[in-house]
């Protein structure tokens, strides 16, 4: 079968394609066509984005001038990366594949398939008149990084759709990166990652192995101190220890997810498991040692990186919205090649409280980083403001960098793939949402409220005439749960028999209040404790507490937590601490008064106007 044929008559344009694909592994992927969701949490908030979101973004794209800087014309807007947020919508209408979205998708790309060099070179910053050389900026000019972006969409068009004028874009640039960067060319890697895992993706897409060969050879050369030293250190860029070396995730949070993603593909397509395993050891460390509670990553702002271990403090949460994406893609690969229930956990936190965290309501505003406590009251900048990227203390409508946006934009349309995988022996179900699931010989339809009540009930409504496996996700905080009224434990919990349509099975997760501990290693929380509900980590909020000093609030953590109209409620204290002229001295003298406190999910925090939050509260001692 020639490459054509692949593109356009492979399964994956009848699935509806997956934004992960790869040719072997554990675990299969579903297409976007097998999935379906329905209305719940999260087919709510992907409706937002589809109808919302996505007009909000271009406009914005458009109002800033990104979207015209390719127009030859043009005067160029926006920062050095600002091509790949329109290749991140792109992707995200990519995945939509809605005909009512159809003419918005082909103008832009005509405007940016105009602009391409016949050499397949597409840059609006770079090589141009009056401009900087291409490739005189590798440690900053993300040229790569945003042919990755450019690639991706292209990637997510043909899965979705089929071969077009974006696809034949997209591989134009892999053939320049491949002449341009392969053996005898230049020999170095870009400051940002992401060439890496959208050339895998193309290799998934094409069957052209330069495009594997050239994704392994970025992967190989990084790490050798082959792009110049910053101020940040090599580290950075993750340039310097080779992937292969390294303990831990390191460095700025999405170069780092992006690239051990690409570093993921490739070791998966090459049979490669010792890099498989440095990656899968890197992840273990970061998620045990750098990960905030919420799942959130990154904890310096001067870089938005990773801290060292335990460097976790919650009012210096990082935590960027993209570093989310980029964890989510990271599990993601690891769990379709290893197939363990931890990859799954970590998705459904970050899903919970960092993706579902970032949008308004209404989808046209975002948070860019997620902070885990708010000292002072935010400011809601006005609806035509472009902010700068970490300085809006409440949602924002756009950002002089605005990855974010877009990246939530292509999440939400390619969120059905993924919550469940196939095998050779069934079905798995790794998220749970309501939704139908149709694989062809297996359909199901999938009952529930979650997280707000933890009862699944999976109805078989095709089935073979042989026996198979349903698989469902125990998370690692449902202690207690039970399938079909008998208890399983956390991980996997599976039913094997010959199914018939009209048969149920029910997961029954017991989602209830609960005080979570840290670690006494994160100085940042040491002494203070949060409430967390199935996935969904709660936090307190001024607005709930009146008169009440919010920064004088203690949790007792022997007193019941009680579910209320959607918030959790607790016994505690409040007011024992007087101002005076030095913040030190002896051991303050007493409690303060009693009081109840209301705590509601994090995801919903500053919804109903500024306010002080915080997710880690003090707790009282005996």
């Amino acid at each position: 079968m020639t490459i054509e044929e692949v593109m356009v008559t492979g399964e994956w344009v009848r699935r509806g394609g997956t934004p992960a694909a790869p040719s072997k592994g554990r675990l299969r992927p579903l297409g976007l066509k097998e999935v379906t969701l329905r209305p719940g949490f999260w087919q709510q908030r992907q409706r937002i984005s589809r109808e919302n979101s996505l007009d909000h973004i271009e406009h914005w794209l458009t109002r800033a001038g990104w979207l015209g800087n390719f127009d030859q014309a043009a005067v160029r807007q926006g920062r050095e990366f600002s091509d790949s947020e329109i290749y991140k919508y792109l992707e995200a209408l990519a995945w939509a594949n809605d005909p009512a979205l159809e003419d918005r998708f082909q103008a832009i790309v005509a405007r940016v398939s105009a602009a391409q060099d016949p050499d397949g070179y597409l840059n609006t910053n770079f090589g141009r008149p009056g401009q900087a050389p291409r490739y005189s900026d590798l440690e900053w000019g993300h040229e790569l990084y945003c042919f990755g972006h450019l690639i991706q969409a292209g990637v997510a068009r043909a899965r979705a759709h089929g071969r077009d004028e974006l696809v034949e874009v997209a591989i134009r640039a892999a053939d320049h990166v491949c002449d341009v960067f392969g053996p005898g060319g230049i020999e170095s890697v870009c400051g940002h990652a992401e060439i890496e895992p959208a050339l895998a993706e193309l290799y998934r897409v094409t069957g052209d192995r330069r495009y594997l060969d050239q994704a392994r050879l970025f992967i190989e050369r990084r790490g050798h101190q082959v792009l110049g030293d910053i101020e940040f250190g090599r580290s950075y860029f993750q340039d310097d220890v080779p992937i292969r070396d390294a303990r831990v995730l390191r460095g700025h949070a999405v170069r780092a997810t992006y690239l051990a993603s690409g570093a993921v593909d490739v070791a998966v397509e090459t049979g490669d498991e010792e890099l498989l395993d440095a990656v899968a050891g890197q992840w273990a460390e970061a998620v045990a040692r750098r990960t905030y509670l919420t799942g959130g990553m990154g904890s310096r702002h001067q870089d938005e990186a990773f801290g060292e271990d335990w460097m976790l403090s919650p009012d210096r949460s990082y935590s960027e919205t993209c570093a989310g994406v980029g964890s989510i893609m990271l599990a993601w690969r690891l769990l379709l090649a290893r197939g363990e229930a931890r990859y799954a956990d970590l998705i459904e936190r970050t899903l919970f409280n960092v993706i579902a965290a970032s949008p308004a309501d209404d989808g046209r505003r975002f948070f860019y980083t997620n902070t885990l406590h708010q000292r002072v009251p935010g400011h809601e900048p006005p609806a035509d403001q472009l902010v700068p990227r970490a300085a809006s203390s409440l949602r924002a409508p756009w950002f002089a960098v605005s990855c974010c946006p877009t990246n939530l934009a292509r999440t939400f349309a390619g969120l059905a793939g993924y919550l469940a995988t196939a095998d050779d022996d069934g079905l798995q179900l790794h998220q749970y949402t309501a939704a139908s699931i149709d694989t062809g010989d297996i359909a199901v339809e999938v009952d529930t409220d979650y997280p707000a009540d933890g009862r699944i009930t999976v109805r078989v409504t095709r089935a073979p005439e042989t026996p198979w496996t349903l698989t469902l996700r125990v998370p690692h905080w449902a202690g207690g749960a039970t399938l079909d009224g008998e208890p399983v434990a956390p991980g996997y919990a599976r039913v094997r028999r010959r199914f018939t349509a009209g048969e149920s099975v029910t997961l029954d997760l017991a989602v209830r209040p609960r005080l979570t501990f840290p670690d006494p290693r994160i100085d940042g929380v040491r002494g203070c404790v949060a409430v967390e509900r199935g996935p969904v980590v709660y936090c307190l909020e001024s607005v709930d507490l009146g008169d009440v000093d919010f920064d004088t609030v203690h949790i007792d953590p022997s007193s019941p937590l009680t579910d209320r109209d959607g918030a959790v409620i607790v016994n505690g204290h409040a007011g024992a601490t007087a101002d005076g002229a030095w913040p030190y001295g002896g051991r303050p003298d007493g409690e303060g008064a009693a009081v109840e406190i209301p705590l509601h999910p994090y995801h919903r925090w500053a919804r109903r106007g500024p306010s002080t939050m915080r997710v880690w509260v003090p707790a009282t001692t005996d």
